[in-house]
Formats: structure tokens, C-alpha cells, sequence
């Protein structure tokens, strides 16, 4: 379902703020925002998922959570959210014929745009969690470029 960004934000704050913000403090949560960059569509849904075990990144429902922003035009989206401390990675698609799914070819290789944090680029196999992961202990921007 695809949902106005000013009404996706105000769900994902009132979501993700359940839980006091306080930087340093391994058991608070830390106030994120993720940028994605160069997107193919300005008008095709960009997803989120987030991720803060190693076993489960990129397994079908191992992420912790999914966001659903429609860029309104942009060529860029910014996303503010509130991450409990500790390691997370992201993974990006933009679903491009908004089929809710992200389309491969024959061999499994993704046709829609797709990104992983710390820019990772994958070449014969996706990323690994480690390569993906950054450390949330406090305010910080995580910025991300699609790759097309």
C-alpha cells in the first residue's frame, strides 16, 4: 500500500518513538536520518529495510523493519528515524512497476534499482552483513546511492 510521504513520516515518528532518545547510552535509542540518492524514479515507491542481526540480513522477513517513502518528485528522499543502539545496515529498492516485490532476471540478478548501506556494491553475490553494518551510538546521517 502506498502512502503519502507527510503521512508515512508522522507513522514511522509516532512508531519509532515509543522509546526515549538518548545519545551515548548503549540501551537508548540514537535519532538517525537516511538519505538515498540519484533514485531512477521520482514518482516509484523507494523501501527501507532495516536490519540488526547478522543471521537474519536480507532473508525474507529477517529485517526488524520496512519504510515505504514515495519521493514526491524528488530525485532524492531523506528519512528521519529514531534506531536503537548498536549495529544495523539497510537495504534499499525502488519498485519501479510498484509490484511490491523486486523483480530479477533469469540468473536472480535484481532489474530494479537497489542499495546497501556504507555503498556497498555487490558483484557475484549480495553483501554480507558485516560489509553493510554501521554502529548507531548517537545522532548521525546515513547516506546511500542507488544504484540503477
Amino acid at each position: 500500500m502506498i502512502v503519502s510521504t507527510r503521512a508515512f513520516l508522522f507513522a514511522a515518528g509516532s512508531l519509532l518513538a515509543a522509546a526515549p532518545a538518548s545519545a551515548g547510552n548503549p540501551a537508548g535509542t540514537s535519532s538517525i536520518t537516511v538519505v538515498v540518492s540519484a533514485l531512477a524514479s521520482t514518482q516509484s515507491v523507494v523501501k527501507l529495510y532495516f536490519y540488526n542481526l547478522r543471521d537474519q540480513f536480507l532473508k525474507p522477513q529477517g529485517y526488524v523493519f520496512k519504510k515505504a517513502v514515495l519521493p514526491a518528485g524528488q530525485n532524492q528522499i531523506t528519512l528521519p528515524v529514531d534506531l536503537p543502539n548498536g549495529e544495523w545496515a539497510v537495504a534499499i529498492t525502488q519498485d519501479m512497476n510498484n509490484n511490491d516485490k523486486l523483480d530479477k532476471n533469469f540468473v536472480g540478478i535484481p532489474t530494479e534499482p537497489f542499495a546497501f548501506s556504507n555503498n556497498v556494491r555487490p558483484t557475484l553475490a549480495p553483501p554480507d552483513f558485516n560489509e553493510c553494518k554501521f554502529t548507531v551510538s548517537g545522532p548521525r546521517v546515513v547516506t546511500i546511492k542507488l544504484t540503477k
